[in-house]
């Protein structure tokens, strides 16, 4: 990371993205780490705060979906963790999230039984005093105050965790680093973001992102509850950006208010790395700096005042 005075905007951002394929090997490669996550058939819950909860719900859907047991999503401050859990699994970059540490603290004041399970990006945080096992990707760790690489990172290790092969991931990641950005994209008015299953996640977290790192107006939604409202918002020179398997007739309708449908057959993970390309971009085009955004800091530590 270079000195304040010489610091180029958005460096940090830019390595940290552009890393993501080579990463993502590196977590998908960690077979004891992957040992400590919970076993097939074990009811769970899964949370964490903001990115993190949204790859929860991606992790969550997953899980669930392929049959490997009952998996629950929560953002941490809003986690019902009374429901006989065998294992919960909190995802935290930085380890110092007041409400994951609270949760936490709770967990094991009133003694339950769940095994708790923290995947981290920094090890040297609180967090490791107060889970059972804790999963570190330091190597995934990140300077820019938006997250980028842990997030897929921890998804991605996740993911290998439920038996998938990531390399074709990793492939489409690293063919979408290669491609001009297009401009339309870049320079659009509005977004809204869409997902189905797992992809649900991916479209609140890109909405977050670009959000985050250029102050966009960005919306987020299930892909079929798209045209139960949200579709009053399309219009020409905004864009609608799907991941995943689409809803029939949905492409037509959205292209039928002159706003850009944006949909790859490709993973959305890998499709997340097109949108953090495009966030960055935008960000520069408008003169702020994604590394520190308005607002934001790296971990959210509240006052116990």
């Amino acid at each position: 990371m270079t000195d304040d005075n010489t610091r180029v905007p958005g460096a940090d951002l830019e390595a940290e993205l552009t890393s993501q394929p080579d990463v993502w090997e590196r977590a998908v490669a960690l077979a004891p780490e992957r040992a400590l996550l919970p076993a097939d058939g074990q009811r769970i819950a899964v949370v964490g705060c903001g990115t993190s909860w949204f790859m929860a719900q991606s992790y969550a859907s997953l899980r669930e979906r392929t049959g490997r047991g009952e998996t629950d999503a929560f953002a941490a401050s809003e986690a019902l963790v009374d429901r006989d859990y065998d294992a919960i699994v909190a995802i935290t970059r930085s380890g110092t999230t007041t409400e994951v540490l609270e949760l936490l603290e709770q967990l094991r004041s009133q003694g339950s039984r769940a095994r708790t399970i923290a995947v981290i990006g920094d090890p040297n945080t609180p967090i490791i005093d107060l889970a059972d096992d804790v999963v570190a990707l330091p190597f995934a760790d990140e300077h820019s105050v938006v997250q980028t690489r842990f997030a897929t990172s921890a998804l991605a290790l996740l993911r290998a965790s439920l038996g998938e092969d990531l390399a074709p991931v990793i492939a489409q990641a690293r063919a979408v680093l290669d491609e001009p950005l297009d401009d339309e994209l870049v320079d659009a008015d509005q977004y809204t973001f869409l997902g189905s299953g797992f992809s649900v996640g991916i479209a609140h977290e890109a909405a977050l992102k670009l959000r985050e790192s250029s102050q966009s107006w960005t919306e987020s939604y299930l892909a079929k509850e798209y045209r139960h409202g949200p579709i009053a918002i399309a219009a020409p020179g905004r864009v609608t950006w799907a991941f995943g398997e689409l809803p029939e007739g949905i492409a037509a309708d959205t292209a039928a208010t002159g706003a850009r449908f944006e949909h790859r057959d490709i993973d959305a993970m890998a499709d997340l790395v097109r949108l953090h390309r495009v966030a960055l971009e935008r960000a520069r085009r408008k003169g702020l700096d994604p590394d520190q955004p308005r607002n934001l800091t790296r971990s959210v530590i509240l006052d116990p005042r």
